[in-house]
């Protein structure tokens, strides 16, 4: 079948793509773009249902892109479309692009959804109330994967899973890494269904990070960077232990994903030392 070529930056189907960069038209439709040769490449080792592909051969810069490409273009459930450079600049959200832009399907993420633990192996997951910042999202669920946890949960989420920039601030561990969304309350009352016990990391607590014993089926609750967690979660409403990480400087709080990264590590280093 002819691949269509679309020369203009003001075709409707280019203007479509630059508008799927906005939360509202990627809500209507149910669809997120996927931009970039290993985003693509994650997604599609992770069966998420791609519908649709726009590349510019002027843009694509690898073999290992037009790998990709050529793999896809076997796949008939998948529409494809070229862009001229101008065209594919437009639909673009980088200032430099890959020459490759997938649409693909929204999934559910609900606590139901999660996979199960298996027998023995106590789960660690990590918490996430109402980040506001797609890149630091992105971040938080590239340092879950990193640390092997069972799954990232938000709660009063803010930006959407779907932002373009969380899809790149991941690396793709958007697609492989489990990943639910629910309300605060629903998250509390579904960790202790599972006798999970929660450590809430706010500043000033007593209990510092490396005194905790993460050796238990644990959630590491974190909250955002200009309001830290809410009372929900700090006024024993959830049974959560207040723990802290030390400060020494001016600053008075880390980047999210990084203090996810020290709780998560700790936890890590840990469980690798468990008698």
């Amino acid at each position: 079948m002819e691949i269509p070529f679309i020369q203009s930056r003001q075709n409707p189907r280019v203007l479509r793509l630059a508008n799927l960069r906005e939360r509202k038209a990627r809500e209507s439709e149910k669809v997120f773009l996927i931009e970039g040769m290993r985003e693509i490449e994650r997604a599609l080792a992770s069966k998420i249902e791609i519908s649709e592909i726009y590349f510019c051969r002027e843009k694509i810069r690898n073999a290992a892109a037009e790998k990709i490409l050529a793999g896809t273009l076997k796949n008939p459930a998948i529409e494809h479309c070229e862009l001229s450079a101008s065209a594919m600049e437009k639909a673009s959200y980088r200032d430099n692009p890959e020459g490759l832009i997938a649409v693909a399907k929204m999934r559910a993420h609900t606590l139901a959804d999660l996979p199960d633990v298996p027998a023995g192996t106590p789960p660690l997951y990590l918490v996430a109330e109402a980040i506001e910042k797609p890149g630091n999202l992105g971040a938080l669920l590239r340092t879950a994967d990193s640390a092997g946890s069972t799954a990232l949960i938000c709660c009063g989420l803010v930006s959407d899973i779907y932002n373009p920039n969380v899809v790149r601030a991941s690396q793709g561990t958007l697609f492989s890494m489990p990943l639910a969304v629910a309300p605060a309350e629903t998250v509390a009352a579904w960790l202790k269904k599972n006798n999970i016990k929660i450590f809430a990391t706010t500043p000033g607590a007593k209990k510092l990070y490396w005194e905790c014993d993460f050796r238990v089926p644990a959630a590491i609750l974190l909250g955002a960077e200009a309001t830290g967690l809410s009372d929900f979660w700090l006024r024993g409403n959830a049974d959560a232990l207040p723990i802290g990480i030390p400060q020494h400087g001016c600053a008075d709080s880390l980047n999210v994903s990084m203090a996810g990264a020290i709780c998560l590590f700790e936890a890590v280093r840990q469980r690798a030392n468990r008698p």
